[in-house]
């Protein structure tokens, strides 16, 4: 599920230019449909943990997973066989919606097989999100060099999702509604009210935003790479578009690389001390690549950043699901302040970079990064964590 999340979203955004030309669309209309999809993602974020409290997290998955091939659908229509803007960006916001909370409800699934293992598996999870990612950037590609339609590639993307998803979560266990994991952890089901209201207590706990910050920093280091870092080798260091799209392919691969390779590393050393090492590795990678006077310092920055980036995220949602009896909520919390991040950067930091530089607005990045660093403690497992305490 983590593979066609990537592939999906890979898909939709590789057809972007397709998606301007067909519609007719300008920039800023191109972004209302992206916002549209970003505000969408937000909510379901924000909405996953109240779904679990209510229905459980197979029963909530059995309907987001049909709803994210629905809004794809939707969405492909709008654009190439219909041309209606407004269906497009009614199916966009409907996939976002359903997106942000299959992506909460997998990681919550995701935590539960680490803690079942005892061994750390959430960033394994996540080197198959970026393994789709690069899939469907690829298919993406193939698609428009063949000149298919944008409906055609969708829906096979759709159909392909719908029978990959809904056959995997025959593999989810059913807990009842609200405890997720927490039966084998000894503690009752409360009632629907009483599981509600808890799932909205995280919001009151010092370490959910804690483990906030430590995403948020991560997030933008991340986010900064996909949206800036292009433009940052253009305008920044003066080379030409290809080049730029080979750094970027550098740091996807050093971050998948690392994604796959981290769960070993974090179980010899433990959680805390992993987070700190790369928050360190990504905040020197990125100054290298800032300062650096010639291409081949720049790549290695830029394989740096990429690493150090790679396991802010996941090991994020590790810590924040350490406790099974609140899992969805806080999970869901910690996923919000990320997909702020996600979805507010880009504008932001444009905005900055317009005032002062692409280059010089990245030593905000190194900022949030320490501040993730400094956080890295919040991420200490909590009693009875069978992960990330290191030792392995």
């Amino acid at each position: 599920m983590f593979l066609l999340c990537g592939v999906t979203f890979a898909s939709w955004a590789s057809r972007l230019p397709a998606v301007k030309s067909n519609l007719g669309i300008d920039d800023f209309e191109v972004g209302v449909l992206l916002f549209a999809m970003g505000t969408g993602s937000l909510a379901g974020v924000m909405l996953a943990n109240v779904i679990v409290a209510r229905w459980g997290a197979k029963r909530g998955l059995s309907v987001t997973v049909v709803g994210v091939a629905i809004g794809l659908l939707l969405a492909a229509l709008g654009v190439d066989a219909l041309s209606s803007y407004a269906l497009a960006a009614t199916g966009l916001a409907l996939m976002g919606l359903c997106f942000g909370a299959t992506d909460v409800m997998i990681n919550v699934e995701a935590a539960a097989v680490e803690q079942a293992f005892g061994r750390t598996l959430m960033p394994l999870f996540h080197a198959f999100f970026s393994l789709g990612t690069v899939a469907g950037a690829g298919i993406g590609v193939a698609m428009a060099a063949w000149k298919v339609g944008v409906s055609w590639h969708l829906g096979v993307v759709a159909l392909v999702w719908i029978v990959v998803t809904t056959g995997a979560l025959r593999f989810v266990p059913s807990h009842a509604p609200g405890t997720d994991s927490a039966e084998d952890a000894g503690v009752p089901v409360s009632t629907r009210r009483e599981r509600i209201m808890a799932s909205l207590a995280v919001w009151r706990d010092p370490r959910t935003w804690a483990i906030g910050a430590i995403i948020l920093g991560m997030a933008f280091a991340e986010g900064s790479a996909n949206d800036w870092l292009t433009i940052a080798v253009v305008d920044g260091h003066g080379e030409t578009e290809a080049t730029g799209a080979i750094f970027l392919t550098v740091f996807s691969v050093s971050m998948t690389v690392f994604r796959a390779i981290g769960g070993p590393i974090v179980d010899r050393i433990g959680r805390v001390w992993a987070l700190r090492v790369l928050a360190v590795t990504a905040g020197v990678g990125l100054a290298i690549f800032i300062l650096a006077p010639n291409l081949p310092l720049a790549f290695v920055g830029v394989a740096l950043w990429g690493a150090g980036a790679s396991l802010g995220f996941p090991l994020g949602m590790s810590a924040a699901a350490d406790d099974p009896t609140k899992a969805a909520a806080s999970v869901s919390a910690a996923a919000t302040i990320g997909y702020v991040a996600f979805l507010c950067g880009p504008p932001v930091l444009g905005w900055i970079s317009h005032q002062i530089g692409i280059l010089p607005t990245l030593w905000i990045i190194v900022g949030l990064i320490v501040m993730s660093g400094l956080a890295s403690g919040a991420a200490r497992p909590i009693a009875g964590s069978k992960v990330g305490r290191g030792g392995h």
